[in-house]
């Protein structure tokens, strides 16, 4: 999410409780980027899916100029073209808000075309840097209407969604570049999330690595994780 003033590759089947096991060459994987960015952000995290064996749909969306139920729209809209087919389960990489947009659309879509997610930073329950800079020009001006709608309170975006139904693992970093941001937000964080709530109920697994928000999908560690968990289930905390 952009705010203010901004490998072991397997493709081993992977069963899911939701259904049969399926190998990587058979499956889609969805990545939805974060809050100001574009595709292009996701793009090594593509490529490595992509040697792995996925069917990579890298989905765009402005994130910065509309209201969220206008995001969930678009992007609903454009998994509708590329990937939805009955009986046809897909995986999910979000980062930042596309979590939450992966959230909101399970909520009103349903879970029987997801499979397994991985949620990189995500603001599950908000995070206190919208609360503190929300009202100045600027952070208006570059977070765009969703941006604002991101803070901690109960009527929150993130906040009015309930627990995640669907195989979930969420990668969240514990390192900052901007200690200003990071004063304004209790206990650990990314620079723009706190680690605690990045969590959200119904998840499968967290994992905390030592890196910053706006470059997780980049690591070469959270690339693997991600890889491991779509394949497992679950991350592999014994490295």
């Amino acid at each position: 999410m952009v705010l203010v003033a901004a490998a072991v590759f397997s493709t081993v089947p992977a069963a899911s409780e939701n259904g049969p096991a399926v190998s990587a060459e058979e499956r889609t994987v969805v990545l939805l980027h974060g809050l100001g960015r574009t595709p292009r952000s996701m793009t090594r995290m593509a490529g490595a899916l992509e040697r792995a064996g996925y069917r990579v749909e890298n989905i765009g969306y402005p994130s910065t100029d509309h209201e969220f139920q206008e995001l969930l729209a678009i992007v609903s809209d454009r998994l509708a073209t590329c990937c939805l087919r009955e009986g046809i389960r897909i995986d999910f990489v979000t980062h930042s808000l596309g979590g939450i947009i992966l959230r909101a659309f399970a909520e009103t879509n349903g879970t029987s075309n997801i499979g397994r997610a991985v949620m990189l930073s995500p603001p599950n329950q908000g995070t206190e840097l919208v609360d503190e800079l929300r009202h100045l020009f600027l952070f208006q001006w570059i977070a765009g209407p969703t941006g604002r709608q991101l803070g901690t309170e109960p009527s929150s975006v993130p906040n009015r969604l309930g627990p995640v139904r669907f195989e979930l693992g969420v990668i969240t970093g514990d390192s900052s570049f901007n200690p200003l941001y990071s004063s304004l937000i209790p206990g650990p964080d990314d620079g723009k999330v706190p680690v605690a709530r990045a969590k959200v109920e119904g998840m499968a697994d967290f994992l905390v690595l030592p890196h910053t928000h706006s470059f997780i999908m980049n690591s070469d560690e959270v690339i693997r994780q991600t890889l491991y968990f779509l394949d497992n289930g679950r991350f592999d905390h014994g490295s």
